[in-house]
């Protein structure tokens, strides 16, 4: 499932290719990949263009002209793609917003959704989540006190988008690595320099994810270079088996809290 980063680089890429574009058509192939009528969808949409793009945790927002926000989760299996129609990849299509000869394809939209809300919807909606992980409001003490808050695992803690927005299962285990703790520690029982240290590792993981177009390989366009180039960088996330970059033991997987996780055994305390 795409990530803060992966989120963040397709929002840099699209910003600018559409905003200021007038959608010129659109087309919606299911239904309830939206939540309006497609009769309303088109109206609000047709004639209009985006003004500004943001991401907020795992969403975009597409800020229209019209003052309307068009609100995107890609869930799990969900990509875009942007081009001409013989260019996209060869994958059922939900939603396509046109752009005169190049289209804006959601492709793979079964669990995730782009659903048109005014701003106090879209207020009322991202209100229910965390702090961002680059919220400079959110400094080594206060994310040491949203830790210590919960009683689960590290792991179930970071990917709590109440308690972090962005954060899921590839990264909360790159930080972890990172930071030298094991997923399944309790938040509770780490250290403050311990704590210090994951949040410190958190901002550089994602900062570093991000620069590298994620870890996702969604190209966005057609000669899109950048998207996934983390992939490679991974240092234990689907990584079962191969060496440890720190101490060459196996990178173990292990469930943790109901969740798929990766780490080192050895290097991870």
């Amino acid at each position: 499932m795409p990530e803060l980063p992966e989120m963040e680089n397709y929002r840099k890429l699209l910003s600018e290719r559409i905003i200021g574009r007038t959608m010129t058509d659109t087309e919606v192939t299911r239904e309830k990949s939206i939540n309006v009528t497609p009769e309303r969808w088109a109206q609000e949409l047709i004639g209009h263009a985006v003004s500004r793009i943001d991401r907020r945790a795992k969403h975009l927002l597409f800020r229209l002209t019209t003052g309307n926000v068009l609100v995107l989760h890609l869930m799990l299996g969900g990509m875009m793609f942007y081009g001409r129609a013989e260019e996209k990849p060869d994958r059922s299509v939900q939603v396509r917003l046109g752009f005169g000869d190049r289209h804006l394809f959601f492709i793979g939209l079964r669990l995730g959704y782009l659903h048109l809300h005014a701003p106090s919807e879209v207020d009322e909606l991202m209100n229910k989540l965390g702090p961002e992980p680059f919220d400079p409001g959110l400094t080594p003490d206060r994310f040491a006190e949203r830790l210590r808050a919960k009683a689960g695992t590290l792991k179930s803690s970071l990917v709590d988008q109440s308690v972090f927005a962005g954060i899921g299962n590839c990264y909360s285990d790159e930080i972890c690595y990172h930071a030298g703790l094991l997923p399944s520690r309790r938040p509770s029982a780490l250290s403050d320099e311990e704590l210090h240290r994951l949040f410190h590792s958190m901002r550089e993981v994602l900062t570093e994810a991000t620069q590298g177009g994620g870890y996702m390989e969604m190209p966005l366009f057609d000669g899109d270079s950048l998207t996934g180039g983390f992939d490679s960088r991974c240092r234990v996330y689907d990584r079962e088996g191969e060496p440890c970059l720190r101490c060459g033991s196996p990178i173990a997987r292990r469930d943790v809290s109901s969740k798929k996780s990766f780490c080192c055994l050895v290097c991870q305390r």
